[in-house]
Order: C-alpha cells, then structure tokens, then sequence
C-alpha cells in the first residue's frame, strides 16, 4: 500500500521560508510522478508543483513560479518543496502526491492516486 506523509509545515512571516517534506513508502513503480497542492477552506485544491522522476521534468503554477523549488531527495522516495518569499496568500493546507504518471489532465490536475494527510503552512503579514 502506497502512503506518504508530509512534514515540515508551520507558520511564518511574509518573506520567509519553508521547506516541506514527503516520504513515500510502499510503492513499486519505476518510474513516478510527484506533486505539491494547496487548498484553503471552502476552495478546490490547487496544484503548485510536480515533478516526473523520469526525465526531472517540472512543472510551477504561476502564482509560485520563481518563489518555490520542487525535487527529489538523494533518498528517492522523498519529495521536497522548498518555498522562498513566502506571501500570506500562500497560506493553506500543503499536500503531497503521487501516481505512476502524471495525469492527462496535466501535471498540476489533482488527479493523483495517492495523496498524504496535509500540512498546514501560515504566512503572516
């Protein structure tokens, strides 16, 4: 059974930084493809990065292109997100995925089938 769990969320200052963290354990793909999501309360989860372990092909939502950096650790079940210039329209619940491709819908379509519990990143003003 494939699971991941997310760490390293928290609260911060506008401007300031955060690294987030995924362990994936229990899968026997390949090849995978990984991605970071955001949702507030009330709104649909958004994609902000992901990453296709193949070829490291990348992929940012404008909204964060520039500002967070998506990659694998040495450890290669583990998926990072760093994130730079932090704003408070940042803040949300930060989730994890995978899935053994990217879907057709694109890269940053919450189509994956495997999903962590969340982290909860806050940016103050």
């Amino acid at each position: 059974q494939v699971q991941l769990m997310e760490s390293g969320g928290g609260s911060v200052q506008a401007g300031g930084s955060l690294t987030l963290s995924c362990t994936i354990s229990g899968y026997n793909f390949a090849q995978f493809c990984m991605g970071w999501f955001r949702q507030t309360p009330g709104k649909e989860r958004d994609g902000v990065a992901s990453i296709y372990t193949t070829n490291s092909d990348t992929t940012y939502a404008s909204s964060v292109s520039g500002r967070f950096t998506i990659a694998r650790g040495n450890e290669k079940n583990t998926l990072y997100l760093r994130m730079n210039d932090l704003k408070p329209e940042d803040t949300a619940t930060y989730y994890c995925a995978a899935d053994k491709w990217c879907p057709m819908a694109g890269p940053l379509s919450p189509s994956f089938a495997y999903w962590g519990q969340g982290s909860q990143v806050t940016v103050s003003s």
